[in-house]
């Protein structure tokens, strides 16, 4: 009994000196930017010494890591609690306003989790909302809303959001206007959507064709994981399919 509760005061305190190195780091990153970011600084800050820092969380990239997903929690609190609408694109769109009003009004913590580029890696945070995000175009894509495949569209909406929100904060303050976003909104949601409506009433041929794209993705004759080939066609009739429905699409 009392090896156990020596463990769980062990962890209770690990807990707490993490909490107070990751919102040391906070601080300094709202006050004076992620160039105030180094293990010492933040050690300094949280009054621990350096090699604890490295104990919890291994190294800088890991400490960095644990602060995205510390800074962001409230946004992803936001973005999870979001109830469905019968309307998946709609949906959508407020995920893309709530993602751009979060950069604008917290550019130190934005610019850590998309700014800090370091290739193979990319925090949990940032993970997590790709995740949500994708599960919303799922939802379109049953619906079908969608006239590219899932990943398709998560790679234009995470390119769009993100690339635009990082220019704007590259400008003076006084001039990021957050209203310019609302035309590139508009037009990345319409590349991806086809013509048929939430309820899916009336949605034309080229609208469904569209659909059954997005459904059967683009496909590739060497992977065995292509749907259509799965329910029986060869890869040769699979490409042939394709270009059919992209007629009909069209």
């Amino acid at each position: 009994m009392p090896a156990v509760r020596t463990e769980t005061v062990a962890t209770t305190d690990r807990s707490e000196q993490s909490a107070r190195i990751l919102q040391a780091a906070a601080d300094l990153l709202r006050e004076q930017g992620p160039a105030a970011i180094s293990t010492r600084a933040v050690a300094i800050a949280a009054g621990v010494q350096t090699p604890t820092l490295y104990r919890l969380f291994g190294d800088k990239d890991g400490l960095l890591d644990a602060l995205a997903s510390y800074v962001f929690e409230s946004y992803l609190a936001g973005k999870r609690a979001l109830e469905p609408s019968a309307d998946a694109i709609d949906d959508i769109r407020r995920g893309w306003d709530i993602h751009v009003e979060f950069g604008l009004q917290n550019p130190a913590f934005y610019a850590l989790m998309y700014g800090n580029l370091r290739p193979g890696r990319r925090p949990a945070a940032a993970q997590e909302n790709g995740q949500i995000l994708r599960r919303m175009l799922e939802r379109a894509r049953q619906q079908g809303r969608l006239r590219v495949p899932v990943e398709t569209a998560a790679r234009h909406i995470e390119a769009s959001t993100t690339g635009a929100v990082l220019l704007l904060l590259s400008q003076p303050e006084s001039e990021r206007d957050p209203a310019s976003l609302v035309g590139l909104c508009d037009t990345v949601i319409a590349s991806i959507v086809s013509d048929t409506g939430p309820t899916g009433d009336g949605p034309t041929i080229a609208g469904q064709a569209l659909a059954l794209l997005a459904a059967i993705g683009e496909g590739n004759d060497a992977h065995a994981g292509d749907p259509v080939v799965k329910a029986g066609f060869s890869p040769a009739e699979a490409v042939l399919l394709r270009e059919w429905i992209g007629t009909l699409a069209r």
